[in-house]
């Protein structure tokens, strides 16, 4: 069987206490009677009874498996007369006020048979094939017994099924379970009131509608109505009836062996080969006698030739001797293996559910830490798929069903979308125009390549090649407009809308027109710009190899100033970006500079994890990071805390280029070898 523990919002309150506490057999006497499941909730707690609900299910646990000669049935309730009697103490002694704030629910289940009681406002549900079952009505309407105290009184029993799932609530929590989140007024009233009736939107109903029960379902419900469980406190239990499994005892999974192997049958044909034949001596007859000795030396001349092939025959055995101990050794090996392996995944798994425990909180932190839990069981489970060709297929079922599950965590924490088909905008011809890289200004897309003067235009269906006697490098945003660099140093602007930019003269404009051109003065020898961006104006270049990023500022009327080395000390990155700071791209990592001196540095912590970004993108306007990453087929958009917004991956993006962004940045243009294409999100 499998159980899940949600506890929901615990310590939000400081008089109310909540817990549950599963117990399965520990040894051969404690599974005659079974597995043992206890949630409590304690309201208006003073601080003598904080302890109250742990000390109540040790004194119900002791004394069930104690009595390990009765029956399930019968020690239970022998557990509740036990529990009884030690509240009765504990109100013999002045102590009342957990009385009426106390809901407890004991649930005793072994071979499917379940026995069951619950004392205050716990909801026990039975969920079977769709069906929702309220199967504590019977113990409903039990009134306490005061003298002498009895708490605990009628213990109810049934036969489940397997498929069959228990949902054990406290109060506030079936609650919420029950009503409907934006169904009819009458709907929720009706289950406000503890009916059996449940909208059809309420989270008893979704969860009976799952057509295979697991942790991951459950959670995907509970995500969906965050808000709402937000503002609760209490226990959810779920024990979903599966093949029982008690804890400590482990399904050892080993190759199947056909055939049990025999000495005997192995080497029986060739210990024939040494048995001599029987030599009877007649009476003595000289004639017969000089035929047996005719007779004995053909037989030794046979028997000698009969020596030498029992010595080819001796050295065959050693050698299947040799390979025998070789293939016994190699299974023991294997076997070895499979227990370590084994071992890894019980861990994986543990980790795995520590990070769906930590998802339900929701908050920033216990996110992060579930991210970094889901990352290390992928790491610790990616030896062993490596290894699945040699492992049984029920194992290998095992490993690929826990990594399939850790991925979906992973990219629905990481925000990760992948598409089967992205939309193809346009694709160009072989032979025609080769694009590297692009730009986009109101939406107007601009290909220019490193090998070519020309530049290529493209907005929706219209498309045409624009010949400039230029060679272009890099490329950047310029007021309205675009502004080209050519190696080592030229500086020119085109305009292709119908407007001149507000920093020239309008005189004279002609759209497409290379209008003006200036050299930049040069700021060291051998200097190579491999970025590029704009700014009020500014030009900011970024020198791989160097490690400097070099700003030239802008005096007006297209003339910029001397280069001034920006930074204080050289950094090793692969692009920037400029938004009044400049934000340069590490291998791992987001770097904030302004004036010169690092502001702050955030690690990108995502999934899949850095191998190879290779442009950054922002502009003062857009509230996002947009990183393109080639080697893992995906662009990466985040908030400029460094939090996930979006990632896009296809298998289509077999061979990114570049990338550019909407003015509203809500569109990305992808240049993925000879093909463009988009993604609104």
């Amino acid at each position: 069987m499998q159980v899940f523990e949600f506890h929901f919002n615990p310590g939000t309150h400081e008089d109310l206490i909540f817990e549950s506490f599963c117990y399965e057999p520990e040894n051969i006497y404690e599974r005659k009677m079974g597995s043992l499941y206890l949630v409590g909730l304690l309201k208006n707690v003073l601080p003598r009874n904080l302890r109250l609900l742990e000390k109540l299910q040790k004194s119900i646990k002791e004394k069930y498996y104690k009595s390990t000669l009765l029956a399930p049935e019968k020690s239970l309730r022998e557990s509740l007369k036990e529990a009884n009697e030690f509240l009765e103490g504990i109100a013999k002694r002045g102590d009342v006020s957990w009385l009426g704030n106390l809901s407890f629910a004991v649930l005793a289940l072994k071979n499917f048979k379940l026995n069951f009681t619950k004392v205050g406002g716990m909801k026990i549900f039975l969920l079977r094939t769709g069906k929702i079952i309220d199967i504590d009505k019977k113990l409903r309407f039990q009134d306490i017994e005061p003298y002498p105290l009895k708490i605990f009184g009628n213990i109810v029993s049934g036969k489940l099924a397997e498929g069959d799932l228990i949902l054990v609530l406290t109060q506030e929590v079936f609650s919420a379970f029950a009503k409907g989140y934006g169904g009819s007024a009458v709907a929720r009233q009706q289950a406000s009131r503890g009916g059996d009736f449940f909208p059809e939107e309420s989270i008893l109903n979704e969860i009976a509608k799952l057509t295979y029960f697991s942790e991951g379902g459950l959670k995907d419900i509970l995500n969906g109505k965050k808000e709402e469980l937000s503002k609760i406190s209490g226990v959810c239990l779920a024990i979903s009836l599966t093949k029982e499994i008690f804890a400590g005892r482990r399904e050892i999974i080993l190759p199947k062996i056909s055939k049990e192997f025999s000495l005997k049958e192995v080497f029986g044909p060739f210990l024939r080969f040494f048995k001599f034949p029987k030599i009877r001596i007649p009476k003595l007859d000289i004639e017969a006698l000089k035929a047996k000795i005719k007779l004995c030396t053909k037989e030794l001349l046979v028997r000698g030739k009969s020596l030498i092939l029992n010595k080819k025959l001796i050295l065959v055995l050693a050698l299947i001797i040799i390979l025998l101990f070789g293939f016994i050794f190699s299974q023991l090996e294997e076997k070895q293996k499979i227990k370590i392996y084994q071992k890894n995944l019980e861990e994986v798994k543990e980790k795995f559910n520590l990070a769906q425990g930590l998802l339900i909180l929701g908050n920033p932190q216990a996110k992060k830490e579930a991210n970094s839990l889901l990352k290390e069981s992928l790491e610790k489970i990616t030896p062993i798929l490596k290894e699945t060709p040699n492992l049984p297929k029920e194992f290998n079922a095992q490993i690929f069903s826990q990594r399939d599950e850790i991925l979906e965590k992973l990219y629905s924490l990481n925000k990760l979308e992948r598409i089967e088909e992205p939309e193809l905008i346009f694709e160009f011809k072989l032979g025609e125009f080769v694009p590297q890289k692009i730009i986009s200004s109101n939406d107007e897309l601009y290909f220019f390549s490193l090998y070519s003067k020309n530049l290529f235009f493209l907005k929706e269906r219209e498309s045409k090649i624009i010949e400039i006697d230029q060679k272009i490098n890099l490329a950047a945003k310029f007021d309205d407009s675009i502004l080209f660099f050519s190696k080592p140093a030229q500086i020119f602007l085109l305009k292709f809308g119908l407007h001149p930019p507000t920093t020239l003269p309008a005189e004279g404009w002609a759209p497409g027109e290379i209008k003006k051109s200036t050299i930049l003065e040069e700021p060291y020898p051998d200097f190579n710009f491999d970025d590029f961006s704009s700014f009020k104006g500014s030009l900011y270049f970024f020198d791989k190899k160097a490690g400097q990023i070099v700003k030239y500022p802008y005096l007006g009327n297209f003339q910029w100033g001397k280069p001034e080395f920006w930074l204080k000390k050289s950094v090793v990155g692969k692009g920037i970006s400029v938004d009044g700071s400049v934000w340069v791209l590490e291998k791992n990592a987001i770097s904030k500079y302004y004036a010169g001196s690092l502001q702050e540095k955030f690690e990108l912590d995502i999934f899949p994890s850095p191998k190879d970004f290779s442009k950054i993108f922002t502009s003062p306007t857009l509230p996002y990071f947009y990183l393109l990453e080639p080697g893992q087929k995906r662009i990466v958009i985040l908030s400029k805390t460094g939090e996930i917004l979006k990632q896009f991956q296809s298998e289509k993006f077999d061979n990114l280029l570049d990338f550019a962004v909407s003015e509203n940045g809500k569109i990305i243009w992808l240049l993925d070898g000879l093909k463009v294409y988009k993604i609104e999100f």
